[in-house]
């Protein structure tokens, strides 16, 4: 029996406000989606509120998981509004601001050692591909390997892992993420259907990229890789002040439109404290697999060079290639079905640049605390 709206307002009745008032009955009930068994639903809460309305997150999640056929619930605390936000065409800066007293700081996840990002200034450049097979990398070296795919309006690496169902939930209700390759996988593609638009606001998408994170039983993780939505927008500042980022890598394509938007990237990562572990140029050169000659498609070396100018490493050349597609189409990596043919070798570089990258770093570094002013 499918689960309706109807059913879920039915069950938060019983959960209430901090006023007393019941959640089914307030306009904080919002974004309710129910597929499969899979139920996703936000309460809206101004910044100050969140705290005080975690125990209702809660209760109202343990509310409706109890319902038959229910298998996953999600719920998100979001902000329609942030109290003391500017005017419309008033001028804004962003910068980090002086560190947070250590109460406030934001912890790191437990057992997971480094969490990297993996971004891009614009959409497909490949950095989704170009994550998957970097986690597979580093894997190959020896490392524990977790990916987290936090690209939430468009999750890939269900597809390119080749993994389908929803993750199962431990005794302690944390979400047990799906394992393939020696990598664990955690995506919102694993809770709503395929071809379902995630039609969600800033603040909803922040709030479930914060619960993936702390609310999956990760384990003991050399490296958390999350695979970002492209841009400079929510996901990225909510990852930057809630976690303790070891660093970024930034992908782009050698052509000048997409170095235009890497360049953003680079620049807000180093706004709010980010190291930039380096640029991988994607989709280098094209080797025609019919007579060997390779052509810069998309030009060649631009990606280097600007790394080079904005003083950033960088960390090598992927090549666009039929057998990266079509692996990575069929759900089988190149890294992990291919290690040592060219292409894989390619990531595996860029995967050792990372690790070396990383040695030396202190763990959990302190996440910046972002402001607006």
């Amino acid at each position: 029996m499918a689960i309706t709206e109807a059913d879920i307002r039915a069950a938060l009745a019983k959960v209430a406000l901090p006023d007393g008032s019941p959640l089914s009955a307030s306009d904080r009930l919002t974004n309710i989606v129910a597929r499969e068994g899979k139920v996703i639903f936000a309460i809206s809460v101004s910044p100050e509120e969140a705290r005080a309305f975690e125990d209702v997150r809660m209760a109202a999640e343990r509310a409706v998981t109890a319902l038959p056929g229910v298998s996953q619930v999600l719920v998100g605390l979001t902000a329609e509004k942030v109290p003391g936000a500017r005017a419309p065409g008033e001028e804004t800066r962003l910068r980090p601001s002086k560190p947070a007293p250590a109460a406030t700081r934001a912890a790191g996840i437990p057992g997971v050692r480094h969490i990297i990002a993996v971004a891009s200034g614009k959409g497909g450049v490949g950095k989704s591909t170009t994550a998957c097979n970097l986690a597979l990398g580093l894997a190959k070296g020896g490392l524990k390997v977790g990916m987290l795919d936090a690209d939430i309006y468009g999750p890939s690496q269900p597809k390119l892992f080749g993994i389908t169902g929803k993750p199962a939930i431990d005794g302690n209700r944390k979400i047990i993420p799906h394992e393939k390759f020696g990598i664990k996988v955690m995506s919102i593609g694993f809770l709503v259907d395929e071809a379902q638009a995630m039609i969600w606001r800033g603040p909803m998408v922040m709030s479930a990229i914060g619960q993936m994170l702390r609310e999956v039983a990760w384990g003991e993780l050399d490296i958390l890789v999350v695979d970002m939505p492209p841009g400079t927008g929510d996901a990225q500042l909510t990852l930057a002040q809630q976690t303790p980022l070891a660093g970024a890598v930034i992908v782009s394509t050698p052509q000048d439109l997409a170095l235009i938007d890497a360049r953003r990237g680079v620049a807000m990562f180093e706004k709010v404290n980010v190291p930039v572990l380096g640029v991988v140029e994607n989709m280098a050169t094209f080797c025609c697999p019919n007579c060997g000659h390779v052509s810069p498609i998309f030009g060649h070396g631009g990606a280097r060079r600007e790394a080079e100018k904005l003083g950033v490493p960088f960390l090598g050349e992927i090549p666009l290639h039929m057998d990266i597609r079509e692996t990575s189409d069929e759900g089988r990596p190149v890294v992990a079905t291919a290690p040592d043919g060219p292409h894989a070798q390619a990531y595996l570089a860029v995967a050792q640049a990372v690790a070396g990258a990383l040695t030396g770093k202190a763990a959990n570094r302190t996440a910046p605390r972002i402001v607006i002013e």
